[in-house]
C-alpha cells in the first residue's frame, strides 16, 4: 500500500470513528441538557470534516507534474495541515466562548450513569485513536493526519475535562463545566496556533534539516574525486518530494568527461538514498603556484572576522588574473559588504597584479 492508501485510509476510519462518537455524544448531551457534550458532539463533527478535507488533500497533492506545477502538487497537504489547524483554532475559540457563557449561567443539568459511562468509553477511544492516526502521521510524513492526531488527542483531554465536570456534578453537585472548559479551550488554541506556525515555517521555505544536511554532505564526500561539499540547498515540494542543489570542489586537472561520470555517480546514489533529486556545481581546486600564496593570505584574513562562517570556491584564473572566491556570512552580520571592501582593498594591495571577484553566500544550510 502506497503512501497516498494509507492516509486516505487511515482518514475514513477517522470520519467512521467521529460520525459515531458525534451521535452518541449529541444523544447524551441533550438527554442530560449538557452544552458541554454537544459542544463535544460538535467538535467530534470538525474532526470528521477534517479528515474529509485531508482525503481531498491527499488526492489533489497526487496529481502527476505538469507545464503549470513542474514539481507536482505536493505542497497541497500543507495547505490542507492549515485548514484543519483552522478548525481547531476555531473549535477551541468556541469552546471557550461557550464556557465562559456557562460560567455565567450554569443551569441545570441532569446526568444519568449510562452518559457518564458513554463518555467515558468516548474518551479512551479518541485518546487511543489519536495516538494512532498521528503515529501514521509521524510514519508517512504526512502533517495534515499528524494534525489530526493532535487534534483527536486534544479532545480525549476535553472530553476527559468534560467526564470529571460531569462526574463532580453526578456526585457532589459542584457545576465546574465552565471553568474546565475554559482551561481546555486554552491548551486548544495553543496546539493550533503551533500546528498553524509548524505548517507556516514549511510554506515560508525553512532552514533544511541539519542533520540530513550532514549526512547528504557526508556521503557525498565519500567520493574520492571530491574534495569539498559546498552551498547545499534544499526546497520541499511535498512530504514526498525534495529537490535541491551543491557545489562539489574537484582537481582542476579533471576532463568534462571525468566530471560528468563522477556528478552522475553522485546524483543516483543520492537518490536512491535520501530520495532527493540534486543538481550539482563544480568548483576547481586551484593551489599551485601563485594561487597557493594569494589563498593562504586570504585564509589569513578570514580569521579576523568572526561573522564569516566559511571561505570556499577559490580558484586563479591565471589568464585574467582573476581571483574568485565565495564567503558565507553569519545572518547576523549588519556590515558584511564592508568588510568585504576591506578584505578586498587588502587583497589588491598585497597582489596588485590580480583582480577579486568574490561572492556572498548565504548561511542556507550547516
Amino acid at each position: 500500500m502506497d503512501r497516498s492508501d494509507i492516509i486516505i485510509k487511515t482518514s475514513i476510519k477517522g470520519i467512521i470513528v467521529n460520525v459515531v462518537l458525534s451521535a452518541f455524544k449529541a444523544v447524551v448531551g441533550a438527554a442530560a441538557g449538557s452544552i458541554a457534550i454537544i459542544l463535544d458532539a460538535v467538535n467530534n463533527l470538525t474532526d470528521a470534516l477534517s479528515s474529509v478535507i485531508t482525503i481531498v488533500g491527499t488526492k489533489l497533492s497526487g496529481r502527476a507534474p505538469d507545464k503549470k506545477h513542474p514539481h507536482g502538487y505536493g505542497r497541497i497537504e500543507y495547505f490542507t495541515s492549515v485548514i484543519i489547524a483552522s478548525i481547531v483554532l476555531a473549535a477551541g475559540v468556541t469552546a471557550a466562548k461557550e464556557s465562559v457563557m456557562k460560567i455565567i449561567d450554569p443551569g441545570e443539568v441532569d446526568y444519568s450513569v449510562l452518559s457518564l459511562v458513554i463518555v467515558a468509553v468516548a474518551v479512551a477511544v479518541k485518546f487511543f485513536f489519536g495516538r494512532y492516526v498521528k503515529s501514521v502521521g509521524k510514519k508517512v510524513d504526512s502533517g495534515s493526519l499528524i494534525a489530526s492526531g493532535e487534534d483527536a488527542f486534544m479532545d480525549s483531554i476535553l472530553s476527559l475535562a468534560t467526564l470529571a465536570a460531569a462526574l463532580a456534578n453526578y456526585i457532589w453537585g459542584f457545576k465546574l463545566e465552565g471553568v474546565l472548559g475554559v482551561i481546555i479551550a486554552g491548551f486548544i488554541i495553543k496546539a493550533a496556533i503551533g500546528m498553524l506556525k509548524e505548517t507556516a515555517d514549511t510554506l515560508l521555505g525553512e532552514r533544511a534539516d541539519d542533520e540530513l544536511v550532514a549526512k547528504l554532505k557526508e556521503h557525498i564526500a565519500s567520493f574520492d574525486e571530491v574534495q569539498g561539499v559546498y552551498d547545499m540547498d534544499l526546497h520541499d515540494y511535498g512530504p514526498a518530494k525534495t529537490v535541491g542543489s551543491v557545489h562539489i570542489q574537484v582537481r582542476d586537472g579533471m576532463t568534462a568527461e571525468e566530471i560528468h561520470i563522477l556528478t552522475r555517480r553522485i546524483e543516483y546514489s543520492v537518490y536512491e538514498l535520501f530520495h532527493i533529486i540534486i543538481t550539482m556545481g563544480i568548483y576547481a581546486a586551484n593551489d599551485s603556484g601563485s594561487a597557493g600564496g594569494i589563498r593562504s593570505f586570504l585564509e589569513e584574513l578570514v580569521k579576523r572576522y568572526d561573522s564569516i562562517l566559511e571561505m570556499h570556491g577559490f580558484y586563479v584564473d591565471e589568464k585574467t588574473a582573476t581571483v574568485y572566491f565565495d564567503l558565507i556570512f553569519d545572518f547576523e552580520e549588519k556590515e558584511k559588504y564592508r568588510i568585504l571592501k576591506e578584505m578586498t582593498a587588502a587583497l589588491t594591495e598585497r597582489f596588485p597584479g590580480y583582480v577579486f571577484s568574490p561572492i556572498l553566500d548565504s548561511d542556507i544550510s550547516g
